[in-house]
């Protein structure tokens, strides 16, 4: 942790003292979120990210961003059954929180449009699977629903790489359409061969002061 920190502030020493004009912003936007790998079935779990940044302009085309956001992640799976008389459906939501540090380059292809990508390491803040159970016998109907932590079967750093694009509209508002691809094995369960990776597409909207 200690080295990953010291590197962080390293290279954001090198951008300021390279900087020809720095700004401060913030962003919110939408998650569509997923987990890759030995996960079957899994689909899309929509959540939100907000955060701050700091955008260091080297020139005129290339500018570094590291960014502070956090980020609602995970995934949902869903089964059913049924035969004559009887059925059967779960939805199982796996929320993950994360405190997420991308590193982004950016690249301006023109004045406004930009292009960027940049590795983010991530730290998990929660964990939780949200599950409901129906099950229907001969016309009755039970419904089974709670939720259990699991923070302690996920790794608690996560690595993974980012590229997007976005438009500035002015000089201070842009919006930003960008892909994680993790890319760390997060499944902490001992004795357990499942691999599991995060994939996070994001839309944002943000402003710069």
């Amino acid at each position: 942790m200690k080295k990953i920190i010291l590197s962080v502030i390293a290279i954001a020493t090198f951008g300021f003292s390279q900087a020809q004009e720095v700004k401060y912003g913030a962003k919110v936007g939408l998650n569509v979120a997923t987990l890759n790998g030995d996960v079957e079935d899994a689909k899309s779990l929509i959540g939100a990210h907000l955060g701050g940044f700091v955008e260091i302009k080297i020139n005129e085309k290339f500018a570094f961003q590291p960014e502070l956001l956090y980020s609602m992640q995970g995934a949902k799976t869903e089964y059913s059954e049924s035969e004559p008389g009887y059925s059967y459906s779960s939805e199982e939501k796996y929320k993950l929180g994360y405190l997420n540090l991308p590193l982004m380059a950016k690249y301006f292809a023109t004045e406004k449009l930009f292009i960027e990508a940049g590795p983010q390491i991530g730290f998990l803040m929660s964990a939780k699977n949200d599950y409901k159970e129906t099950e229907t016998f001969m016309g009755d109907t039970e419904t089974f629903s709670g939720d259990v932590d699991i923070k302690d079967n996920l790794k608690s750093i996560d690595f993974g790489l980012n590229f997007g694009l976005g438009y500035e509209f002015t000089q201070n508002v842009f919006a930003s359409a960008r892909y994680n691809v993790g890319l760390s094995d997060i499944n902490d369960v001992e004795g357990s061969n499942v691999k599991i990776q995060n994939g996070v597409l994001q839309f944002s909207v943000g402003y710069k002061f």
